[in-house]
């Protein structure tokens, strides 16, 4: 009773009190959504994205049913939007999650299983689909392979490098037979790394290896991908003009190719921060679209009769859409270059609709176009730092764009230098910090002085590089494009001058933790909100940016890290690294496990001695590290049986005979069958993950092998 009468005073003394502040807040909501309505669309964009992640963390491969309620979704929304804006954008978000998710199933669905390669060697033949020139020899890549006589023709492409020393000079489209071994895609380094297996899944690729004896071509036996065959003629007219470095990235300027550049100008352009102008992307397409669409208006407006008779703004916009497409296909059609293309496709349109140019929707819709033609490629740093870097320009100009008109003015000569200066500094510092914490995540460096180094080598490749190359490859059918690769040499040549002395200055580029994947999703989040609302409270991105960039100290890495073949052990202690090592180990791993732990030193166990700080002890017979109460032993050459239930962890690169009760144990049988370990130590015990514990049954992980003639032991591992 006395609720009833409690509830009957609050209806007849609040409720007239409540209604106008429910009205109020009612219309302050609309106010907000009525003005953000332009910003909702891009949203949808950052749905499908979310979608696609949901897709690639699950455990268990879903049925392709899973792709049904996109489209259904998506309808309803389209109905519910015209009666309801705000229900409708919310249903609309929900649609492109689900849209997302579904194209990640279908194409994993539709993707050919992975390839099972013999562990002998075996004669390949297959038709070449491309060949890449590197600093020693070549590396092709077959497709409609075949890896025995007897066997039909394989659904994924094998790339092969040849031997230094082959004559052999293959293009696409010849069919090459040579005796190799080829080894399927790595697992990730450690669990939770890099997948290069989810990467090959999805390109199609089935694995990688080299040729043991000399290569067979037979010419014109087959069909190869569009312009293949353009694309290393012109490698190969480049390299024979220009020799050396600079031909090298002459080459990757103009066909996208970077194979043949050697290892010391790739790690000075990237240290320097100039490892973008490498990848052929939006700067690239932008300058040939450019270029092609001034200097046709150009020509069309000097050609009298044409000028009353064509519209030189539509003719040069064509043209433009036709060279940034052959421009794409020759450089191979890199996600980059998609989005590139297609957000410069959606501007020329713009611009001869008359309509703005640059904006969100515009990049969203490009945004959306890769990830329905390619959902993995979300995962890939191509996409997050191409993507990040123009949603940053793009959000930069629209709230620079009234500040850059009024400095401006009048347009005197001096106010316009002041200006270009302005848009080409403001343009290097956001496209930097918006791609710091993506090559952080991805590369675990940070280069200090990419604002600099970009300040002198981006205006040298828009105005000098990429023209002079335009003009070399359109003389090299009538054999008179060496002047014009001359004066690209020269403006190559500055670009590396430039890569090699900041990469040399203090601290140019240094190794910091790495940002989980969790961050990175956070990241992104914590950009959109900034960049894509216009009210205040876009302003809320930047904390969760903080948090983003704070979760390198929020999650430990590998305190034990096991590769896939047993002959790298790493222990952390004492703020190093320390490497057990076997005969045969891979460098390659090593590097990736220490930019995991932040760029930590490696060093390697002694045969015997007391390290970091006496918590790690070396005989002949085993290393044993304690940390927090906890033992981890690697074994050497003695038993593990007195080990057994003193330690918490036992790892051996040899198979450890009989059970080992109360003590985990990874050895040889353990990493064949489920794949590289890590472990964590902490107060409460020792947790122990495999790779296939990670990654769970997916398409492109391979199912747990099963012994060789009966034996409960997997084969020795090939030196």
């Amino acid at each position: 009773m006395l609720i009833i009468e409690a509830n009957s005073t609050i209806a007849r003394y609040a409720a007239p009190r409540l209604r106008p502040a429910l009205r109020d807040a009612a219309a302050r909501a609309e106010a907000l959504f009525a003005r953000e309505r332009g910003r909702l669309a891009p949203w949808l964009a950052v749905a499908m994205a979310g979608g696609i992640l949901g897709y690639f963390m699950l455990r268990e491969e879903p049925s392709a049913w899973a792709a049904a309620p996109g489209p259904v979704l998506a309808l309803l929304a389209w109905r519910v939007a015209g009666r309801a804006p705000h229900a409708g954008w919310a249903l609309g978000l929900l649609a492109a999650a689900a849209i997302g998710f579904g194209a990640a199933v279908l194409h994993a669905a539709r993707a050919p299983p992975p390839l099972a390669p013999p562990r002998t060697a075996v004669v390949l033949s297959g038709i070449v689909q491309a060949v890449e020139l590197l600093p020693e020899g070549q590396r092709v890549t077959l497709g409609h392979g075949r890896l025995a006589l007897d066997t039909g023709p394989l659904e994924r492409s094998i790339r092969i490098r040849l031997r230094a020393d082959d004559p052999a000079r293959p293009a696409p489209g010849d069919r090459l037979t040579v005796r190799a071994l080829v080894r399927a895609p790595s697992p990730p380094f450690h669990p939770g790394g890099w997948d290069f297996q989810r990467a090959a899944f999805f390109s199609g690729q089935g694995g990688s290896g080299f040729a043991l004896g000399p290569a067979e071509v037979s010419p014109a036996a087959g069909a190869a991908p569009p312009l293949a065959g353009l694309r290393a003629a012109v490698e190969a007219r480049v390299a024979a003009t220009l020799p050396g470095p600079v031909g090298a990235v002459s080459a990757a300027l103009l066909t996208g190719g970077r194979s043949a550049i050697p290892g010391a100008d790739l790690a000075a352009m990237r240290d320097s921060g100039l490892a973008h102008l490498l990848a052929v992307s939006g700067l690239h397409i932008a300058i040939v679209m450019g270029v092609t669409f001034w200097v046709v208006r150009l020509l069309i407006a000097c050609w009298r009769w044409l000028a009353l008779r064509v519209d030189g703004k539509v003719a040069a916009g064509l043209a433009a859409l036709a060279a940034g497409g052959f421009y794409m296909l020759l450089a191979g059609a890199q996600v980059p270059m998609q989005r590139a293309f297609a957000m410069a496709a959606l501007v020329t349109l713009a611009l001869l609709a008359g309509r703005r140019a640059v904006s969100m929707r515009s990049l969203a819709l490009a945004a959306a176009a890769v990830m329905l033609a390619a959902p993995a490629s979300l995962l890939g740093p191509s996409f997050q730092m191409s993507f990040a870097a123009v949603i940053a320009l793009v959000a930069g100009w629209e709230a620079l764009r009234a500040p850059l008109a009024r400095l401006r003015g009048g347009g005197a000569w001096w106010r316009r230098a002041l200006v270009f200066g302005a848009g080409l500094l403001g343009t290097s510092v956001l496209a930097a910090l918006a791609t710091a914490p993506v090559g952080l995540a991805h590369f675990g460096r940070l280069q200090w002085y990419g604002v600099a180094a970009n300040a002198v080598a981006v205006p040298l490749t828009s105005l000098l590089v990429m023209p002079a190359g335009m003009l070399a490859m359109l003389l090299m059918p009538l054999g008179l494009d060496a002047p014009a690769l001359a004066v690209m040499g020269w403006g190559v040549e500055g670009i590396l001058a430039v890569a090699r002395a900041v990469s040399a200055w203090p601290g140019a580029a240094q190794g910091a933790p790495p940002l989980p994947g969790w961050g990175l999703a956070l990241y992104g989040l914590g950009l959109a909100w900034l960049c894509l609302w216009r009210c205040a409270w876009r302003w809320l991105g930047v904390p969760v940016i903080l948090l983003a960039l704070a979760s390198p100290a929020l999650d430990r890495p590998p305190d034990v890290m096991v590769s896939g073949d047993g002959r790298l052990i790493g222990l952390a202690a004492g703020g190093s690294l320390w490497i057990e090592r076997q005969r045969g180990a891979s460098a390659f791993v090593r590097e990736q496990w220490q930019r995991a732990h932040g760029g930590a030193e490696a060093a390697i166990l002694p045969a015997e001695g007391v390290l970091a700080d006496g918590a790690l002890v070396c005989d002949r017979e085993a290393c044993r590290l304690l940390a927090q109460g906890r033992e981890i032993v690697i074994l050497r050459a003695g038993p593990a049986a007195p080990h057994c239930g003193r330690a918490a962890l036992i790892l051996s690169p040899e198979p450890v005979r009989g059970r080992c009760r109360d003590s985990a144990v990874v050895d040889r049988f353990a990493l064949w069958r489920d794949g590289p370990h890590a472990a964590w130590i902490g107060p409460e015990g020792v947790r122990v993950v495999s790779d296939r514990d990670w990654r769970g049954s997916r398409p492109w992980v391979p199912p747990v092998p099963l012994p060789r003639g009966g034996s409960d032991l997997p084969p020795a591992p090939v030196e």
